[in-house]
């Protein structure tokens, strides 16, 4: 009788151990669980924005991952450039102030192009002539799967005589590689290997 009372105690224990086992198991899952839930929403909180108008009504925007905004800030960067280099108006300040911003944004082979044009007296043609050189970027095809970044634009120029008005076909390719946003780069990248696969005259239209 006194054996199989020793029996049933240590049966006992053995049940209490495998419940208090499961407990702390339970316990350590469910402490986990809460502390995960606690940062993802901390994380949530984060990504809100709470805009207070003038004291009136409180407004929440939600903040975008960057890298969902890349693509279209490389588009953009690549853009700029373009607008900058290749819009000129009869005004030396004016075409040298472009010209610098634009170099901001793009490796030495740009400025090789710079130098070339202005070397051919090609800027000196456009004051003296009251030309104005307009472009207009009809797309941006930029390749993200792979780094750096293949980038071809499709544009033409239009330039703008007393006379009469040239459209031109104006095709560039380069790499875009990621690089510290400033004030004169707020997008973040630099455009290397920039090189001009077409630049040539469509139709002349007189005025």
């Amino acid at each position: 009788m006194e054996f199989k009372s020793l029996k049933n105690i240590e049966t006992s224990f053995k049940q209490i151990r495998i419940i208090a086992i499961v407990f702390v198991v339970l316990c350590a899952g469910i402490t986990g669980y809460a502390v995960w839930n606690s940062f993802s929403f901390a994380e949530a909180q984060r990504q809100k924005i709470y805009v207070l108008d003038e004291g009136k009504s409180l407004m929440l925007a939600l903040s975008q991952d960057l890298s969902q905004n890349r693509p279209v800030e490389a588009r953009e960067h690549v853009k700029r450039f373009h607008e900058l280099f290749f819009t000129l108006s009869p005004d030396k300040s004016a075409i040298e102030s472009n010209i610098n911003r634009a170099l901001f944004l793009v490796d030495k082979s740009a400025f090789k192009y710079y130098q070339d044009m202005q070397e051919k007296g090609y800027y000196n043609r456009i004051i003296s002539g009251n030309i104005n050189q307009i472009i207009q970027i009809d797309s941006v095809a930029c390749n993200l799967d792979a780094y750096p970044y293949k980038t071809t634009v499709y544009a033409k120029q239009m330039i703008i005589r007393a006379s009469n008005v040239t459209e031109r076909s104006l095709v560039t390719r380069c790499d875009l590689r990621n690089s510290v946003r400033s004030d004169n780069n707020p997008h973040g990248f630099i455009m290397e290997r920039f090189e001009i696969i077409e630049n040539r005259d469509l139709r002349t239209i007189d005025r």
